[in-house]
């Protein structure tokens, strides 16, 4: 029976597929795959002299479907059929969670920083440095670093004791999801990395403010181009679905809870990396007193396409786990404007994500870097 469950789950994956896909290409028509960032909150792109406001929606997504519409149903009698199999209140058995690799530090990036090189007149002990550094490491709403070039082992490494340095370099980052630099956020760098220079007998040679704040927009507009977010949203066909049925069929795929209410996480493979699906639901019915008989309508589950890398399979990981949940829970499944979608449109989304991840590859940012989930931040 098992093995009936996973062709079930395997055929109506490539229904699902191909209905997300189909709908991911209509919205083309009305401004194409990825929305600009710098375009959001409904305003037009601005040009070199003009920063336009913040959005927290980008294309393509499917989680901001009418009230009213046509559900897509999701294979009802393969639905039935698992339904059967796990009973409402039945325990279900939770994937085990693979082995995680340990993250890699941030470091200053000149794809996405304003380098800063910083020449002393003699080595630095390690301790010297660290009584120097400025005590907020950000210029207004940018983030930078100060690293040392470490002398035993000519390794570019953030200040550590005991340690002996001959050069140092600061970066500050020129745009993140909230915007690229401005001018006072510049000079606001300049003179907390210009204190530190002094204190350690160095000339900082820092680059042109305008120079810097141009490349800050320039990045800013590419990051709006690759920046998506894709969202599903399954609603029960009848009544609404206990919480902890809910939980624990997600469980079954490695999702499990999130630091927030309302929220469940499948995480990454990387320590602490951000998470490569989330699951979303009203959190009210988290914060219920009775949590044991708490019921959520629908849920979302969403992908953040730049923080993961495409070698880890997100989409595929997006896409199984929402049919799956869509099976095991006899979900109807939306998109943004309750349309029912064709399997005409699955190379297109396919190769729009495709070209998508090879862009940020060929920038030199590829999705799920450092540089990458600093950016797109």
């Amino acid at each position: 029976m098992k093995s009936l469950q996973f062709w079930l789950a395997l055929i109506g994956g490539a229904l699902l597929l191909a209905l997300l896909i189909h709908g991911a290409w209509q919205t083309r028509s009305v401004g194409g795959l990825w929305r600009r960032r710098s375009g959001r909150g409904g305003t037009e792109a601005p040009s070199d002299t003009q920063l336009g406001p913040p959005t927290e929606v980008l294309e393509p997504r499917f989680d901001e479907v009418p009230a009213t519409g046509p559900p897509i149903d999701a294979a009802p009698e393969a639905a039935q059929a698992a339904r059967r199999e796990v009973p409402v209140h039945a325990p279900v058995e939770a994937a085990p969670l693979p082995p995680r690799r340990p993250l890699s530090a941030a470091r200053i990036d000149p794809a996405i920083d304003a380098v800063a090189p910083l020449r002393p007149d003699a080595p630095v002990l390690g301790d010297t440095v660290l009584a120097h550094l400025p005590p907020s490491r950000r210029a207004g709403g940018k983030p930078f670093a100060i690293e040392a070039l470490n002398l035993e082992d000519g390794v570019w490494e953030l200040p550590a004791p005991g340690h002996r340095y001959g050069a140092f370099q600061a970066g500050l980052q020129l745009a993140h999801r909230l915007g690229p630099i401005n001018e006072i956020e510049y000079s606001e760098f300049v003179q907390k990395v210009q204190a530190f220079a002094d204190a350690m007998g160095a000339v900082a040679d820092f680059p042109d403010m305008l120079e810097a704040v141009a490349r800050g927009r320039a990045l800013d507009a590419f990051a709006s181009e690759h920046d998506a977010l894709l969202a599903v949203r399954l609603c029960t066909r009848q009544t609404p679905w206990p919480l902890s049925w809910v939980t624990q069929h997600a469980a079954r795929h490695g999702v499990v809870l999130g630091s927030t209410p309302g929220r469940l996480v499948l995480p990454a493979r990387q320590e602490g990396a951000p998470p490569m699906l989330t699951l979303q639901f009203d959190a009210q019915a988290a914060l219920a007193d009775d949590v044991q008989n708490a019921r959520v309508g629908e849920i979302s589950l969403v992908f953040d396409v730049p923080q993961t890398a495409s070698a880890e399979e997100p989409f595929n990981a997006w896409c199984a786990a929402s049919q799956a949940l869509a099976i095991a829970l006899d979900g109807q499944v939306f998109d943004d404007q309750g349309r029912e979608l064709s399997p005409d449109d699955f190379m297109a989304i396919g190769e729009a994500l495709r070209q998508n991840y090879q862009q940020l590859a060929d920038s030199g940012i590829p999705a799920g870097s450092a540089a990458a989930r600093r950016l797109f931040s």
